[in-house]
């Protein structure tokens, strides 16, 4: 590591409550506790700790500098043929899909077992982490940007970063700074497989059991039905590998909009996946339920058995239902 991104290091991509009327689904939580918001400054040392720890398998490099002057990090693990590409917390106030990527990285990149050193040699898997630092480090949704009129945002503090990823933008053109380092960076790496991690508000299925998370797959008419099966199928890896480990998955209500990253990188198989916000004593099992969705697709990919999978399964998963009313009063996320 160049020891300027070393000093730049050491410097600074889904939860569940129980309501009185609904089921909540039991979900299992990963050993230990994990601070599921770790600042800025701690999410550096994190990441430096898993590079060294890795002995050369982990490469952590900053991708380009938030408004506010704070890294924006990605880390790459293996060097196989196929390429895929998480990115998590593009709204501040989303976070974890971040420490869910920090624990992949950990489970992928630290140690020589054979599963390690093979999923390594088949698949590459880079992780833009926290793809807004100055959003997380206000608690707002938005990049910071206070003298911006966005069309997407809200004037006097930034820009909705997932409203500013259409293709037709150039990087250097693009007015969400975050949203256009992501651009440079997916044309640089050209994954075949992106997955956008978010949070959601707090919803029922038909049966009144919660929803612990929702995804769903490009919708824009200009994606290929090609590219389009291997989003669904990528979309059924991650459903079945959150509900074997307690979650309740359903669609995603998304629109078509070319700027939605989802959309815009739907060329190569892009997937959304929402995390319910449902509260604080159910994160943990929140963060391992996208813990087991990104180890899932970047070994299905490795096996190939991703390719196996019917994309008619994914129509089948079903729909979002009604907002949990006390959730619907304190407002909700959107992609």
């Amino acid at each position: 590591m160049a020891k300027s991104t070393r000093i730049a290091l050491l410097s600074v991509a889904v939860a569940v409550i129980s309501v009185l009327g609904f089921v909540a689904p039991s979900q299992a939580a990963p050993p230990g506790r994990i601070d599921p918001r770790p600042s800025t400054a701690e999410l550096a040392r994190k990441l430096d700790e898993l590079q060294r720890r890795s002995h050369g398998a982990i490469e952590v490099s900053a991708i380009g500098k938030s408004n506010q002057g704070r890294p924006v990090w990605s880390a790459r693990v293996g060097d196989g043929p196929l390429r895929v590409l998480y990115v998590t917390q593009q709204h501040g106030d989303e976070p974890l899909g971040t420490v869910a990527a920090l624990e992949f990285l950990r489970e992928a990149g630290v140690g020589q077992s054979r599963y390690q050193r093979w999923l390594r040699s088949q698949v590459t898997v880079d992780i833009v982490v926290r793809a807004n630092p100055d959003g997380h480090e206000l608690n707002w949704r938005y990049n910071y940007a206070p003298d911006a009129a966005p069309e997407y945002g809200e004037a006097g503090k930034g820009y909705d970063i997932n409203r500013y990823h259409d293709p037709a933008v150039a990087p250097e053109n693009n007015p969400a700074t975050e949203a256009g380092l992501i651009q440079r960076h997916y044309a640089e790496f050209q994954p075949q497989i992106v997955v956008d991690y978010h949070m959601q508000g707090r919803y029922v299925d038909g049966g009144g059991r919660e929803i612990t998370a929702s995804l769903m797959w490009p919708t824009n008419r200009g994606v290929t039905p090609s590219n389009l099966e291997l989003a669904k199928q990528v979309s059924v890896v991650a459903q079945r590998s959150m509900t074997e480990g307690g979650a309740n998955v359903s669609q995603y209500p998304g629109g078509d909009y070319q700027g939605i990253a989802r959309n815009a990188y739907g060329l190569r198989g892009s997937v959304l996946i929402e995390l319910s916000d449902m509260g604080s004593q159910h994160e943990q099992a929140q963060i391992d339920s996208a813990l087991r969705s990104m180890s899932a697709i970047a070994r299905s990919a490795a096996d190939g058995s991703l390719r196996m999978i019917n994309p008619a399964e994914a129509d089948a998963i079903p729909p979002r239902g009604e907002p949990v009313p006390q959730a619907a009063a304190a407002g909700t996320h959107s992609d």
